[in-house]
């Protein structure tokens, strides 16, 4: 567990994910939560918040990580074995063909948003297998902006990624306790630390039609001319994150 304390984490960062986890109440005395470790600098840095909220916040929790390995040429989890297990944290390697089912099976869809719910319906396996009822996720504010936009302008919907919703089934929360922390913060983060950052572990994406990059990039343009655009999309999204109490699954 020492590894830990060889980190500084971020006092704007922790705020961020604290004040998230409170006010949705996503994690909660007792729970099992299982963390999708994608070995991306997002999962990598809530991992480490979590570590650290597990040892200082004032309710007890179980904390463990599932990798997916989606048979990509390219991905190496291999350097994530050693990381949690001098975290001490249990971890969980899935190897599962979603590339080979993609180019089977997927129509008129994305890769991304493919592969997203596969591994998603595989850490749910997980979850319940190994006794874990709670699913944390590293999409970030970025991400559910990017969501935002996506379902405005493809789907014609105002919708968005939930802070803490449970699944359909009933058995599983699903929580995103980087809701309100910036891209740019969990990749300055990674880089300072020296986190072992899985590179490009998804290289097929750049190959596959990409609705989200382009949303991503006018955002970022729009950011340029506007500093304040993501606190306000925040603000716009507060009622759509909440959850209220409804059963769902996500397709973004």
């Amino acid at each position: 567990m020492a590894i830990i304390k060889t980190y500084v984490l971020p006092k704007s960062l922790l705020k961020a994910v604290g004040k998230a986890v409170v006010q949705h109440q996503m994690i909660r005395e007792g729970d099992r939560v299982l963390l999708g470790l994608s070995g991306g600098k997002d999962s990598l840095t809530l991992l480490l918040v979590l570590k650290h909220l597990q040892h200082h916040a004032p309710i007890s929790f179980e904390l463990a990580a599932c990798t997916v390995d989606p048979e990509i040429p390219g991905f190496d989890p291999s350097p994530l074995v050693a990381f949690l297990a001098a975290l001490d944290i249990p971890y969980f390697y899935e190897s599962h063909g979603i590339m080979a089912q993609a180019e089977s099976s997927m129509q008129g869809d994305s890769f991304c948003s493919f592969c997203a719910r596969m591994k998603r319906g595989i850490l749910y396996s997980v979850a319940r297998r190994e006794g874990y009822g709670v699913l944390a996720l590293g999409q970030h504010l970025d991400d559910m902006a990017e969501s935002l936009f996506m379902s405005i302008m493809y789907q014609g919907k105002l919708q968005t990624m939930k802070a803490n919703y449970v699944i359909d089934a009933g058995d599983l929360r699903v929580i995103r306790p980087l809701m309100s922390v910036r891209e740019s913060q969990t990749r300055a983060f990674a880089e300072s630390a020296d986190l072992p950052v899985i590179k490009d572990n998804c290289p097929a994406c750049f190959s596959k039609p990409q609705q989200r990059q382009r949303i991503k990039a006018l955002l970022h343009a729009e950011s340029q001319l506007n500093p304040q655009l993501f606190a306000n999309i925040q603000a716009a999204m507060a009622g759509l994150v909440a959850d209220r109490g409804t059963h769902r699954d996500e397709s973004t």
